[in-house]
């Protein structure tokens, strides 16, 4: 049977691109990356043409992500240096809140990461059990465990900031 991709395109990409912010953290470069995913599935045929897009989309974050946070840094200091003293403020805020939520998932383990993005972006345990190798039984304990230890790392990132700021 042959894949409708125009279908797919409207039912994943917006999920796909929430998915792909979380993990380069720049709109522009997810919505880049979403797009070249496309391009590269339009050469397939596969089964499961939703997981298969995740699949192409997880492998170009991992390819991307270094220089994504590099821009994404760079970008900030841009708005911030350009902004009013009231904007600035609220420009370096948010990229701090960014910063930290970044590397509270960098502290999870990459199952647990992939597990809690994947559910985000709209996967249901069943194709998250797909996706990850998973048991679909274990799927509701990884999210939980994986919520736990990001809130807990939030939380610890934003101690360690507080006391580097004094």
């Amino acid at each position: 049977m042959r894949v409708d991709w125009a279908v797919v395109y409207r039912e994943t990409y917006a999920d796909l691109v929430r998915f792909l912010h979380r993990k380069v953290w720049d709109a522009d470069q997810a919505h880049d990356l979403a797009q070249e995913t496309f391009v590269r599935a339009l050469e397939h045929e596969p089964d499961n043409p939703r997981a298969f897009v995740f699949t192409i989309a997880a492998n170009l974050a991992r390819d991307e992500a270094r220089a994504a946070v590099r821009r994404t840094k760079h970008l900030t200091l841009i708005k911030a240096e350009g902004a009013g003293a009231a904007g600035a403020a609220d420009v370096v805020e948010a990229g701090e809140r960014v910063t930290l939520v970044r590397r509270a998932l960098a502290e999870l383990s990459e199952r647990d990461r992939e597990a809690l993005l994947l559910w985000d972006a709209g996967f249901n345990y069943a194709e998250i059990a797909r996706q990850t190798g998973l048991a679909q039984g274990a799927i509701g304990t990884t999210l939980a465990r994986a919520r736990k230890k990001l809130v807990e790392a939030f939380e610890g990132q934003q101690g360690q900031q507080r006391q580097e700021a004094q």
